[in-house]
């Protein structure tokens, strides 16, 4: 099946189901004599991670990441990077008396209208659970864009529901800020805010949804293509590739509708050390579809768990009307864990348009 790689000169490719046996992931075009273990992905995979506070899923996934080749005396060779992530905590049983029903929300009808039959644990291919591996490779992707680019990427909720933190400056945002509260929100008193309503939504077996921002800082100038591998164009793609994505936006996003073009031109001036820069950043990092240099952000609306204990009203495979409710163990808001898992899919983007217009440059003549 078409579909599960991602990513030009820096690739990917996934496989693995929620319930199944494990997940795995195959970096190619990563270069070598980068240092890289195990130790390097699990940070990122335990912010991942379900079990991790008690506002999230309570499935207790270690998430170790095994490498299994491409890497050689502690630095990657070149070659292919394989990473397993092992499925510990399954509980495939919780699914078997919804197996022939349709959960509101989820993929199995569209997985049973493309393939005429799915995997109803879970989700399946389609769970959440897959971005594990995309978190690990992420991880690797990362580590080459800050150690050989000077590429930072950090991700945080901006909003749960109602409750709104706007952030006037991205690129001074820090991981130590954003992991300070387990709703990974930088505003200490707003996360407060949006935990309560997440443990009140819980109670109520409910869910709610909200927004992400993240925010690469340090890209310079010139990645991306001009046309339609534009750097805006594959970062959307990467964002509506994870699961419960609706909306994507960068820059002022939705705003410019109201504004002039005189209020929305970002005026260009110079900077420290001379480079160019603007004055102010609502072109959000790229124009043209290519890096402008100033910080690339953008924000992802991620609606609420599909999955809820509350009965739904439904249909089965052969269209007749009953009730569902998933007795899984599910997350009631998805945003604490998304951050990983955007800002992994952001790296795996501008990992390969650095790898793109690196190829580019050694061919001026």
């Amino acid at each position: 099946m078409a579909g599960n790689s991602f990513g030009q000169l820096f690739r990917v490719t996934t496989a693995g189901e929620s319930h199944g046996a494990g997940n795995v992931v195959i970096v190619d075009g990563c270069p070598a004599g980068l240092e890289l273990s195990e130790a390097d992905l699990q940070p990122d995979l335990d912010r991942r991670r379900p079990g991790q506070s008690k506002i999230v899923t309570q499935r207790q996934e270690p998430d170790t990441a095994e490498i299994l080749s491409g890497v050689f005396e502690g630095k990657t060779t070149g070659t292919p990077i394989a990473v397993l992530i092992r499925n510990k905590d399954q509980r495939s049983r919780d699914y078997s008396d919804i197996k022939d029903k349709y959960r509101p929300g989820h993929a199995d009808y569209t997985f049973d209208a493309k393939f005429g039959a799915r995997d109803y644990r879970g989700g399946g291919r389609s769970s959440a659970r897959e971005t594990s591996v995309r978190v690990a490779a992420g991880a690797i992707a990362k580590k080459l864009l800050r150690e050989k680019f000077g590429v930072n990427i950090i991700g945080y909720v901006t909003q749960v529901g109602p409750i709104i933190a706007p952030v006037d400056d991205p690129a001074g945002v820090t991981l130590e800020q954003v992991e300070a509260t387990p709703v990974r929100c930088a505003d200490p008193a707003k996360a407060d805010e949006m935990i309560k309503l997440i443990e009140q939504l819980r109670s109520e077996q409910d869910s709610i949804g909200g927004v992400a921002e993240i925010c690469a800082s340090g890209v310079p100038a010139g990645w991306g293509e001009p046309v339609f591998d534009k750097l805006k164009a594959d970062l959307g793609k990467a964002m509506f590739t994870l699961p419960a994505v609706l909306g994507v936006e960068y820059g002022a996003g939705f705003g410019v509708a109201t504004m002039r073009g005189t209020e929305n031109n970002d005026v260009f001036t110079r900077g420290e050390g001379g480079r160019i820069v603007t004055e102010t950043n609502r072109h959000g990092g790229m124009l043209g579809g290519i890096s402008s240099g100033m910080p690339i952000v953008l924000r992802c609306a991620v609606k609420p768990t599909s999955s809820l204990p509350q009965e739904q009203r439904t249909v089965t495979r052969a269209g007749e009307s009953t009730t569902i409710s998933t007795k899984g163990r599910h997350d009631p808001c998805l945003l604490p864990r998304f951050i990983p898992m955007a800002e992994a899919m952001v790296a795996l983007v501008l990992a390969d348009h650095a790898m793109r217009q690196a190829a580019q440059q050694s061919l001026h003549v």
